[in-house]
């Protein structure tokens, strides 16, 4: 792989033994569309191996055996590079760059990012914008980017706002991130400019730890994704903005809580189809109403039926993705078996003591977190949340065993 930057445009080219369907750090299959994108309103004077760390974060998936840049890189860096994915990155020179003093939140005004931005209440906002690509047709015309932006600045937070096509380097299997890290390009590139030491992102117990919804479904103490010590993990350790995940020793129950009990409630948004507020009929929102009304304890309240394509997962036998938040909701709503989930609700059969491990704070993600940031999360976990005993740990750790 070669890449160049001209600006915030970055141009990449494939060496012969790249693919043009490659894998994202989960395994998913993704297809490549053009060799070009940009990052808008980046400063040009970025240290050099912030613009490496950018540059992977989209071209990984289809690079094989190395990556040139063009620029050095520094030997901490290439080794990470080397360690992490068997690439060799060159060429090599420079020193690498040091931590600041700063931690920004990649902030996506859904529910979970929204409770991390709860935690750090002065932690200033850097936000991702999908803007049209200059070649490549829009699929995704309902995607609301804007709605989104919009509400970002609505917080009254001090925000960042990058705009950036590269989400359109994709083909298959629709617009969206190379890599889930490809969100943080723009941070990245702003990391000297803001004295970036560390990077939040909403990431909960489910995607931190039981696998999410796309890979493992299983307990994933060496997630290679977030944990510290993974891959990515130690590739932004390496340009001095670590990841912190604020609330990734929570489940989406107590996320959804913390952000219906915020100051920022009214700019909570999940929904990507919605403009004056979410769809209520795609996936996404039949699922974050299942999880509101099992927090609120009352019936839910959508238009879906279980006939609906939406819905069909769930009049399937398990397991399924971010199956603890549907056991869950199924132990806690009224009237469940009158929904789209009272087949799941049959076959899990949970109740309210077998999913009360999900209203606490599972403690090793508090270790995880740098020393800089983690005194204030462990004092919101105390005071807010609690944290599991070691019966309820136990939950976690035998997850999908």
């Amino acid at each position: 792989m070669r890449v160049r930057w001209n600006g915030g445009e970055l141009t990449f080219r494939l060496d012969p033994e790249d693919e043009i369907t490659g894998r994202a750090a989960d395994g998913h299959p993704v297809k490549l569309a053009t060799g070009s994108c940009e990052i808008r309103g980046v400063p040009g004077d970025a240290h050099d191996d912030l613009w490496a760390v950018a540059a992977w974060t989209i071209v990984a998936p289809w690079t094989r055996r190395r990556i040139t840049f063009d620029r050095p890189v520094s030997p901490e860096l290439a080794r990470v590079l080397h360690d992490g994915w068997g690439v060799e990155a060159g060429p090599v020179g420079g020193t690498p760059r040091m931590a600041g003093g700063t931690l920004a939140l990649s902030y996506s005004g859904g529910a979970d990012s929204v409770a991390a931005a709860t935690i750090f209440p002065e932690a200033p906002f850097v936000h991702f914008r999908r803007v049209s690509h200059p070649r490549v047709p829009n699929r995704w015309p309902h995607y609301r980017s804007d709605v989104l932006a919009k509400l970002a600045v609505q917080t009254g937070r001090e925000v960042t706002t990058v705009d950036s096509d590269l989400e359109f380097t994709l083909a298959e299997p629709r617009p969206g991130y190379p890599e889930h890290h490809a969100v943080a390009a723009g941070a990245l590139l702003l990391a000297d400019r803001m004295d970036l030491g560390g990077l939040a992102f909403g990431y909960e117990l489910g995607s931190r730890w039981l696998g999410g919804d796309r890979y493992l479904l299983r307990y994933t103490p060496d997630n290679l994704m977030w944990a510290p010590h993974g891959a990515w993990g130690r590739l932004f350790a390496a340009v001095g903005v670590h990841i912190v995940l604020p609330v990734g020793g929570v489940s989406e129950a107590v996320t959804m809580r913390i952000a219906l009990e915020s100051p920022l409630k009214a700019q909570v948004r999940w929904c990507l189809r919605g403009t004056g507020g979410p769809c209520r009929t795609c996936g996404k929102c039949l699922y974050k109403e299942l999880i509101q009304a099992a927090v609120e304890r009352r019936p839910m309240d959508t238009p879906i039926t279980a006939a609906r394509p939406v819905a069909r997962k769930w009049q399937e036998p398990p397991p399924y993705g971010g199956q603890e938040m549907i056991e869950y909701g199924c132990a806690r709503i009224p009237g469940i078996e009158k929904t789209p989930f009272a087949k799941a609700a049959e076959y899990l059969r949970a109740t309210e003591e077998s999913t009360a491990w999900l209203d606490h704070c599972y403690r090793p993600a508090i270790e995880e977190i740098p020393p800089a940031w983690r005194g204030q999360v462990t004092e919101f976990m105390a005071a807010r949340v609690g944290f599991m005993d070691e019966a309820q740990a136990r939950r976690v750790e035998t997850w999908g065993a």
